[in-house]
């Protein structure tokens, strides 16, 4: 999986991001409808599983990265190559691992084909370095894979690391290795045509494939690994198929790792966050800190309420079974999706980015589905549904509740009864309401505090383009800002007409100031604005904030504050984590 290696322009900013900012090289030709109708079943999918196994399973040390055993343990690839002769995963059973996976409420498996170590997990003509030469073993299991998840209704989808340590052409050479696997006449172009054999193997020897899942590609660029021509063959070979955004292109999806973006990516962009039980990738013996699951359940909820899929990991033993831990999370899982999957499958993100309710919540129609994870000590309120509610029910037991308009605050509101039986884990509610949900986020509206003062957080701004968040939880700043059409705003409501300063507080690597913005009232955001410019900060992450010299009036009532680029003359704007505005006395 991914390791960060530095902080070029590229790490920074995401090169698959930059250059879809850019102008989206190597973006499929295809309508907006084309695109959904290919994507559908991954979208109404939503959970799948995601298996890393491979040689690496022989030494399963968490102490060498597990999966990446070779390179964290800094040994000779002909030293690496003698697990290959030990790996014998005679326990390993396809359909118990297809069951497994259907069981636990699972749409999709993606398997490692290879991955950064170079050994093959299927029967590949190009190289000895597969699990059919070099073990004991000589079965091809992704082959058993194929047949199961055709025999049970599942998607396989393959991962494949661009990154090759053992392939003789893969450069650069690890470190500690120059001197004994000296890169004298190694060819990347060469090794590119390798790997593109290899996926046309994946792609014509084990039946329709879901998912192409790349990974290891931050060491070159998109022109280097030949990016376009590799998933132009990719489509021309299987034109359904999903392509995420790691061989440096955007192409369908992005991939946030061990980490749930705090809300929807902007524009509609599909985001899959894929994440492991415990802390590793790869099986490893000594590493027993599990995740429970009820965090698990809760991260599945987050993640359909903010519209993205959990592709969650098992890494198997080298013997091919899954761990004990794994197989009861599952198991818990599957029980729990059972009976609650239909407010996952198939369900759009929530209306709200918060709730007024410790929970979360998704939309499919006319149904509205609450997953309640502490139900309060009296009756539930759900602010801001504007439809009329036709029935309120438990999805998991059919208990029917009751609906009633709340007076409690000014905006719409209602009262659910509490269950008699509530789910230790998430009591999913369903609302049926008298035709597409609507609704309105009172939550994101942003009023003064008692002082009269406006904070407006990057990590609740409205993103126009393909700018997007990051950051720690709570703390999220409006980044990879590489597009000066990209803007952001916010909804706010005033109590009175008011003068305000505003201070913003923004981080800037050096080398990439001088950027000016506007900030104003409106979606354009230029009435009454006030502007201001870029300086360096020390990095992306260091802040600093800068009183605008420029003051804007703002009318009482409800508007919308927007923040514009005006030039950006070095590649970025800026990561931007607030603006506040403090009224003139």
């Amino acid at each position: 999986m991914y390791r960060t290696t530095g902080r070029t322009m590229r790490a920074l900013f995401g090169a698959a991001w930059l250059a879809m900012a850019l102008g989206a090289v190597g973006a499929p030709k295809e309508t907006p409808a084309e695109f959904e109708k290919r994507t559908r079943w991954w979208r109404e999918a939503r959970f799948g599983m995601f298996i890393h196994w491979g040689v690496y399973a022989e030494p399963a040390s968490a102490a060498g990265g597990a999966e990446w055993y070779l390179s964290g343990s800094q040994v000779q690839v002909r030293d690496y190559e003698k697990f290959a002769g030990q790996f014998n995963p005679v326990r390993f059973d396809a359909a118990a691992w297809v069951r497994m996976a259907r069981e636990a409420g699972m749409k999709y498996i993606v398997i490692t084909s290879k991955h950064h170590d170079g050994f093959c997990m299927f029967d590949s003509a190009l190289t000895d370095w597969t699990i059919t030469k070099a073990t004991p073993f000589q079965r091809d299991p992704l082959k058993e894979l194929a047949r199961e998840c055709r025999k049970q209704g599942i998607r396989l989808c393959f991962y494949h690391s661009i990154m090759d340590w053992h392939h003789p052409d893969y450069l650069p050479r690890r470190a500690w290795e120059t001197t004994t696997r000296p890169a004298d006449g190694a060819s990347l172009n060469r090794y590119i045509d390798y790997m593109k054999g290899q996926i046309r193997e994946l792609l014509t020897g084990y039946g329709p494939i879901g998912v192409l899942w790349f990974d290891g590609g931050w060491e070159h660029t998109a022109e280097e690994l030949r990016s376009e021509e590799v998933n132009a063959m990719i489509r021309q070979l299987q034109p359904g198929i999903i392509i995420n955004d790691r061989n440096q292109l955007p192409a369908d999806f992005s991939t946030p790792e061990q980490t749930i973006p705090s809300r929807a990516l902007p524009d509609g962009r599909l985001w899959e966050t894929c994440m492991t039980i415990n802390d590793t990738w790869g099986y490893t013996r000594d590493n027993t800190n599990w995740k429970s699951t009820g965090d698990l359940i809760h991260k599945l909820c987050d993640i359909a309420h903010k519209g993205g899929n959990f592709l969650l990991n098992v890494g198997p033993t080298e013997l091919g079974e899954f761990p004990k831990p794994i197989v009861e999370r599952l198991r818990s899982i599957g029980a729990w999706m059972k009976a609650n999957g239909a407010s996952i499958y198939g369900a759009s993100r929530s209306p709200w980015r918060q709730l007024s309710f410790d929970g979360r919540c998704t939309v499919k129609g006319d149904r509205l589905y609450l997953h309640v994870f502490r139900w309060p000590d009296a009756d539930l309120s759900l602010r801001g549904l504007r439809s009329r509610v036709r029935s309120v029910r438990v999805l998991a037991t059919g208990e029917r509740l009751t609906a009633s308009p709340s007076a409690a605050t000014d905006e719409p509101s209602i009262t659910i009864s509490r269950p008699r039986t509530l789910d230790p884990v998430a009591t999913v509610v369903e609302v049926r309401c008298d035709g597409p949900v609507r609704a309105e986020d009172p939550s994101m509206r942003y009023r003064p505090d008692p002082s009269g003062r406006l904070t407006l957080h990057g990590g609740d701004a409205e993103i126009r383009g393909s700018a997007q968040l990051e950051g720690p939880a709570g703390e999220e700043w409006v980044g990879y800002w590489t597009r000066p059409a990209d803007y952001v705003s916010w909804e706010i409501e005033t109590d009175r007409r008011r003068r305000y300063r505003l201070d913003v507080t923004y981080a800037c690597a050096p080398g990439f100031e001088g950027s000016r913005y506007v900030i104003g009232v409106g979606s354009r955001g230029v009435d009454g604005s006030a502007s201001g410019s870029v300086a360096p900060t020390g990095s992306w992450r260091e802040f600093r904030t800068d009183r605008l010299t420029d003051t804007i009036t703002l009318p009482e009532g409800r508007q919308t504050i927007t923040v514009r680029a005006v030039s950006m003359p070095r590649g970025a704007v800026m990561n931007l984590r607030t603006v506040t505005l403090t009224p003139e006395e």
